[in-house]
Formats: C-alpha cells, structure tokens, sequence
C-alpha cells in the first residue's frame, strides 16, 4: 500500500489520481494512525522549506513517518519540496530537514543564469541519469520533466545522485540512499515520463 501523506502541502490529489489510473494500492494519510500497514510512502512539498518542515512537524505524523522510514527502512519517494525536507538544512530557511539523507539545499545561483526571467526554475527540462536505479528505468531517451524550484539539493556523497539536470549549471534532480528516494521535478505534471517513474516507485 503506498500512502500519500498530507500535511497541508502538496499535490496530494494528483499523486492518488495516477496511481488509481495504474491499479496501484494507494491512500493519503492526515493523521499517524492512516500511516498503518503503509509500504511505501509519498512525501510532497511546494513552497518554503520552513513552512514545509512546520506543517510537517504540526502533523503528528513526524514520529510515525520517522519509524518507518529509518526504523523499517520502508521506501520513500520526496517530490520537489518533500525531497529538499530530507537534506539536513536549507538556505532558504532556518529549520533542521529531517536528515535522512545527508545533505545540504542551496540557493541557485542566479549569477550563472541567461534567462530573462532567471527564478524560479520552471518549466520543462532535460534529466541525464548519472546511474542505474529502478526509479529511472525503462524511462525515454531524453525524457524531460516539469520543474519549479529556486533551490536545489546537494548531497555531500557523490553515489547518493542518480540523475543530474541544468540550469545555470548542473544540479543533482534526482536521488537514492538506501531506501530513500527524492526528485527535483514534479512527476505529477510530467505526463508519461512521471507516470513512468511513479509506477517504477510502486514496484520497489
């Protein structure tokens, strides 16, 4: 059973739409105890980390979601500010992230920007997978995906990137650490290539 958890921020309908459409067992979690007999979990986030990380914490479901992810090693997948939520600081705000994986998010560097309109990042961009994962697997050559961010996620090990993408310079947009897994781009609104990726995630 995979559960979408929603703490008030997030695209939780989209996310449980696609995996109805893929005959996939899914549910959304408000509260710790929707977290039960849970496999996999969805972690979604948009906006401000800070925000993000108090409504998470606000939740009640910081402990549950905690146990399963560290504690049962169950597989998780972050989206956009779900992943930057797993990294142990961001410089977009003043929190702790959860420190799953260990990592730091950074603020794009507008400098090394051409585009008229230099943040956030958004639109449809390019992947290139620096490594073999299932997440990635059976996706299109060049297959792009819709992104809308200002910051990015740094891993502080090189392996724990599985896929690179480019704005100003190349960032790492996808990643895997154990059994935690986090994207840049929102698959929701990535027609066939996040669909793709979303029921790679289900097969884990």
């Amino acid at each position: 059973m995979i559960t979408i958890i929603d703490y008030g921020v997030g695209n939780i309908k989209a996310f449980y739409n696609i995996f109805k459409k893929l005959s996939v067992d899914v549910k959304i979690a408000q509260k710790p105890s929707d977290l039960f007999e849970s496999s996999k979990l969805i972690l979604p986030g948009v906006g401000h980390f800070d925000y993000a990380m108090k409504c998470f914490n606000d939740s009640g479901m910081r402990t549950v979601v905690d146990e399963l992810v560290q504690g049962k090693k169950i597989p998780v997948l972050g989206i956009c500010v779900g992943m930057q939520m797993m990294a142990n600081s961001s410089e977009e705000g003043n929190m702790s992230g959860l420190g799953w994986i260990d990592a730091k998010v950074k603020k794009i560097d507008s400098d090394l920007l051409t585009q008229t309109t230099r943040l956030p990042h958004m639109g449809w961009n390019d992947i290139s997978v620096k490594r073999t994962n299932i997440l990635l697997s059976n996706l299109e050559y060049n297959s792009r995906f819709y992104f809308l961010h200002s910051y990015y996620f740094e891993p502080n090990f090189e392996n724990d990137t599985i896929a690179l993408s480019k704005y100003g310079k190349e960032f790492t947009c996808a990643v895997n650490h154990d059994n935690i897994y986090g994207v840049q781009f929102h698959p929701e609104k990535s027609h066939q290539s996040g669909i793709r990726l979303l029921q790679n995630f289900s097969n884990i």
